[in-house]
């Protein structure tokens, strides 16, 4: 990450300094991959989707914390997570653009009662298992 931006994500308070400890980098690694693994176990349905797209991207996005803690750093809100993970080297770049649109509708699912409809979690399991799956592994590399 570029220290120029990251000196105004410092002063903007949407990341603060933090003591990079590998151990608890590898225990969220092991909570992200477990929570991912149950929830694709979950039937999608019309019922399901919403519990299936905000668990994912709960996945997704503390795949994004893990880095900034690599970097000794500790995200302090879900956009600065979404764009760690949108610097990554992934085989299907084009996917990481699709980020800030799972952010928006979870905020939406969570805060505003909006329902996921099956498609979007379809296109959330499809992002996890491809382009998420090969940024935990990458991650795991690291630690």
């Amino acid at each position: 990450m570029n220290k120029t931006y990251v000196d105004v994500l410092m002063r903007e308070k949407r990341i603060k300094q933090k003591t990079t400890d590998i151990t608890k980098v590898r225990s969220l690694l092991e909570s992200i991959e477990l929570n991912a693994d149950v929830t694709l176990e979950i039937p999608l349905t019309s019922r399901s989707a919403t519990v299936i797209f905000r668990e994912l991207y709960e996945a997704v996005r503390e795949i994004g914390d893990a880095l900034w803690w690599l970097e000794g750093y500790e995200p302090l809100d879900h956009g600065v997570s979404i764009e760690m993970l949108e610097t990554q080297q992934v085989k299907n770049l084009t996917s990481l653009r699709h980020l800030e649109n799972y952010r928006k509708l979870r905020h939406d699912i969570q805060y505003r009662g909006f329902r996921s409809s099956e498609a979007q979690a379809r296109e959330l399991i499809d992002f996890w298992n491809t382009s998420g799956k090969e940024i935990l592994d990458q991650l795991k590399l690291k630690v």
